[in-house]
Formats: C-alpha cells, sequence, structure tokens
C-alpha cells in the first residue's frame, strides 16, 4: 500500500544516519553535558515541562565529602515526631485532621539543619485492616511536618536519607546508562549482541538509529561489526553498572519504604475513595465475567499492568487463552458465549527483563492507542513507570506526552472510549536501589498526574493503594491489593 511504501522510504532514509557515529535522526536534540537523546517538544510542551519539573523539583540536598562518614546522615532510630496540639481541649476525633512534627537527626544524635529527606507516614490498624496515608511537607530545615485525616494509628517512615538523595541525583545525571540493555544480531552462522539504549555514549563505532517513526521515541544501538542494522533480532537486559564511591553504598543498607494527597483508605480491607467514582465489589467469576460482557479491554504497559491481566484471566471461566509463554506476552482473553476480549502487551524500550524479546514485539503505548478504534464497549488501560526510572525525567515526561497525544487522538474520534491511568507505587528494599528505588517512583507519581491532569481519564492511585496497606512495599503488589485496584477499574466500566 501506499503507507507501506511510505514508511519504507523513511526506514531507507532514516538508514542514512546509522553508519556515521555521532549523527542522530534529524528533529532529535541532545541535552547540554549529556549523552542522552530526546525528541524535540513544541514551544507550548516546552514551557509544560518546565512547568512540571519545577512542581517535582526536590530540596537541595548536602554534598558528600569522599570519603564521608554515615555518623552525620539522617538515621530514622535518633530521629522524633511530635503530635501537635489541636481541637478544643486538644480533644480529637474520628475524622478531624491531625498534624504531626517530624525532627530528623544524625546517627550520633545531632539535629539535621537541611531538608531533602524522602519520608512517609501512615495511619493504620491491623485489626480493622484499616489504612490511609499522610501528606508530608519539607520546611527544609530538617523538620518536616505530617497530616493526617484522623482514623487510626500511625507511622513515620524514613524511605532515604537526604545523603542518599544526593547520590541517587548523581546517579541518574552522570550514570542514566547504568542498566546494560543489549540486542542480538543474527544472519546465516553469524552473530553478534551489542549494547543499546536511549542515552548512548559517543566513541568511534557507529551507532544504529532505532527511533520510532511515529512517536518519534529515541533508541539506539552500537552497529555490530560484521552485521547490518536491519539484522537485530530481539531486546534482552545486560545487567547493571554502578560506580560508586567510599561508602555511598551504606546509606543504602536500611532503607524503609514513598508524595500523599488524600484519595482514599483502607476500611476492612477494602479500598474507599474519597470522592470519584463509587467502587463496588466484583467477588466471584460471575461478576467480574457480568461486568465484562460485550467488552474489549486493551492492556498496555509493564508488569504491574500485566497483574491485572492475570488477575482477569484467573477469574475468567470457559474464555479461551492465547498467551506466549514467556512473560512478556502478548497475551490475550477470548470468551465466545459472552463476547469478553482482553489483551495484554508490554510497552516499547527500554525493558529491563530478564526474557530475550523479539524486536516485533517491542511496541509503544501510543502508537498501540492509534490504532484502537474505540467506543462505548473499550477500555484501554495502561501504565508505565517502571522500567524508564533511571533515566532522566525529560525522558520520561516526553515519553508521556507522546502517549497523551495518542489519548486525546482516541477521545476526539470515540469519546465513549474508558482510559484508566495507573500511577506508579512503592518499590521499597530491592537488589537493584540504585537505580530502581522510591524516590524515582515519588516524582514519576506526580509527572503522571500532571501529564494527564484535565483529560476524561481514570487514574488508579496506585501510590496511596500500596502505601496505605498494612503489607510490605514491593513493585509488584500483593493479591488483596490487586484485588482492589481490579475492583476499581470493573467499577468505572460497570458504574451501575
Amino acid at each position: 500500500t501506499f503507507f507501506s511504501m511510505l514508511r519504507s522510504l523513511q526506514w531507507i532514509l532514516l538508514q542514512c544516519f546509522i553508519e556515521w557515529p555521532s549523527v542522530y535522526r534529524p528533529g532529535l536534540i541532545k541535552l547540554p553535558d549529556n549523552f542522552c537523546t530526546f525528541k524535540p517538544l513544541s514551544s507550548a510542551e516546552a514551557e509544560e515541562e518546565r512547568l512540571i519539573l519545577e512542581s517535582i523539583a526536590w530540596p537541595e540536598t548536602p554534598p558528600l565529602p569522599a570519603p564521608f562518614s554515615l555518623n552525620q546522615t539522617s538515621h530514622a532510630a535518633h530521629s522524633t515526631f511530635t503530635i501537635l496540639p489541636g481541637g478544643v481541649g486538644d480533644e480529637r476525633h474520628v475524622g478531624d485532621q491531625l498534624e504531626v512534627m517530624i525532627k530528623m537527626y544524625d546517627f550520633q544524635g545531632n539535629p539535621k539543619k537541611s531538608g531533602g529527606d524522602a519520608i512517609v507516614t501512615r495511619l493504620h490498624n491491623r485489626a480493622l485492616e484499616a489504612g490511609v496515608a499522610g501528606r508530608v511537607v519539607d520546611h527544609l530545615n530538617g523538620s518536616y511536618s505530617a497530616v493526617f485525616s484522623l482514623l487510626w494509628e500511625g507511622s513515620v517512615t524514613l524511605v532515604h536519607s537526604s545523603e542518599a538523595i544526593t547520590v541517587l541525583r548523581r546517579l541518574n545525571r552522570e550514570e542514566p546508562d547504568r542498566t546494560i540493555l543489549k540486542s542480538l544480531f543474527h544472519s546465516g552462522s553469524i552473530s553478534e549482541t551489542t549494547i543499546c539504549n536511549i542515552c548512548l555514549r559517543q566513541t568511534n563505532q557507529p551507532q544504529c538509529n532505532y527511533t520510532d517513526l511515529r512517536t518519534g521515541d529515541p533508541w539506539f544501538c552500537y552497529k555490530p561489526k560484521k552485521l547490518s542494522c536491519d539484522d537485530r533480532m530481539n531486546h534482552m537486559n545486560g545487567g547493571m553498572r554502578i560506580k560508586l564511591k567510599a561508602n555511598e553504598a551504606n546509606l543504602f543498607k536500611s532503607l524503609g519504604s514513598g508524595k500523599s494527597g488524600l484519595s482514599g483508605y483502607y476500611y476492612q480491607g477494602v479500598w474507599r475513595p474519597l470522592g470519584g467514582t463509587k467502587v463496588y465489589q466484583f467477588n466471584n467469576s460471575s461478576a467480574i465475567s457480568q461486568c465484562l460482557k460485550g467488552k474489549v479491554v486493551h492492556m498496555y504497559g509493564d508488569s504491574t499492568v500485566r497483574q491485572w491481566f492475570e488477575y482477569l484471566d484467573a477469574s475468567l471461566p470457559g474464555k479461551i487463552n492465547r498467551n506466549n509463554p514467556k512473560k512478556s506476552g502478548p497475551f490475550m482473553i477470548w470468551d465466545n458465549a459472552k463476547n469478553i476480549l482482553v489483551k495484554f502487551h508490554l510497552h516499547g524500550p527500554p525493558l529491563s527483563v530478564s526474557i530475550h524479546i523479539p524486536t516485533s514485539e517491542l511496541r509503544y503505548i501510543a502508537n498501540e492507542i492509534d490504532d484502537v478504534v474505540g467506543g462505548t464497549n473499550t477500555v484501554v488501560i495502561f501504565g508505565i513507570w517502571a522500567h524508564l526510572t533511571p533515566f532522566p525525567m525529560q525522558f520520561y515526561i516526553r515519553r508521556l506526552y507522546g502517549i497523551r497525544r495518542a489519548v486525546i487522538r482516541l477521545l476526539n474520534r470515540a469519546p465513549d472510549t474508558l482510559v484508566v491511568i495507573r500511577t506508579p507505587n512503592l518499590r521499597g528494599t530491592n537488589p537493584y536501589i540504585f537505580t530502581f528505588n522510591d524516590w524515582y517512583a515519588i516524582q514519576q507519581d506526580k509527572v503522571v498526574r500532571a501529564v494527564f491532569k484535565g483529560l476524561n481519564v481514570q487514574l488508579v492511585d496506585a501510590w496511596e493503594m500500596v502505601l496505605a496497606h498494612h503489607l510490605p512495599h514491593y513493585i509488584h503488589p500483593p493479591p488483596p491489593i490487586i484485588k482492589n485496584m481490579v475492583n476499581i477499574i470493573l467499577s468505572h466500566m460497570c458504574p451501575q
């Protein structure tokens, strides 16, 4: 067809830039003093990006001498919190606002003089299976305020000290390529593997440019020595490369796990949102399949969205699965009798996964949404965050901008389409803390809300639903939280 011929021509033109070591596709830009490449923005988007970056700007954190001692860093055990007076005669009732003053001290018991610690707070009651998140305000002098709706007893958790955030800032600035991503190139009897990234350091080795022709999202690989750029077969993870200075690793040995407005709370294990759509409980397969009857559900994103697909897969009786044995998908559920179709597809690179993903399955969410017809019985669900935390925030914002443009086009052609977005959530302590951690996710959560604010979309507040729950924080929330999340989605689909 004409369009396939046009795309072929675009690909040929794109290859003109591949053999040169330092030349990128026209229109892509590089930030000053950075080897990461970004797609350009309109003047309006550039101004919006500036405002978003200002809104998530973290307070200055102390520089670290080399070497440095942990004795001067924030220490949760020495720090204190005090409940401030309030109410008539200092009496408080359920539903009142409770304010707590938190004061940070170092390992030697000396008060901290600057802010920048990442702190999260919650009230919880295990007996009632109840919990609610609090809102933290940094006073930039070593003290913090936490505000709650007074429901149950509470806790304060130090996620990262301000000194640890100094290290995380440096890593994202100087080593955005610390996640090693690779591709296998193969032709005949020859196979070669090279490193790929959006942030690919300049060397004498030529680069292959795989910038997406439709979205403009950049992606590059070092060109194999004996093979063509067209011989790329897959995408895979190659581990981590972290350069830490003396004693820096010790800042992350003891972590708790952290923003919060108040979008809802748990009671008797059930998430109860404050405002918005009423959440119903779909407690059996019959209720779930009845809600999904006649609907087409498109799911895009990472493994935290795949959890929702797996929950529906286990809940729907009598369906036909067309699922890839690999965790990357794509996956599909088809129930002919009830006319139900549910699909999941992994988002495009960067992807830090242990399996090899064929290049044919690397698809960007914006492109997938553009291929959705939409309508009253169509649901589009997506979430993208977990694999993008090691990279500059500008990259994340621009990826979301591309998805937002696709969502706007979808809602323009089919206004009745339901669009549901999953926010990031707390990850807790993990082996890859220097690349994937809660401080990065805190900022991503704010960015998602800012980018999609004002659109006719629904958010599943994964951040607060994980923070407010009594179970440990983990990138993949446990089944009780997943059940509550899916109930929110189904309630949007079936509000009656």
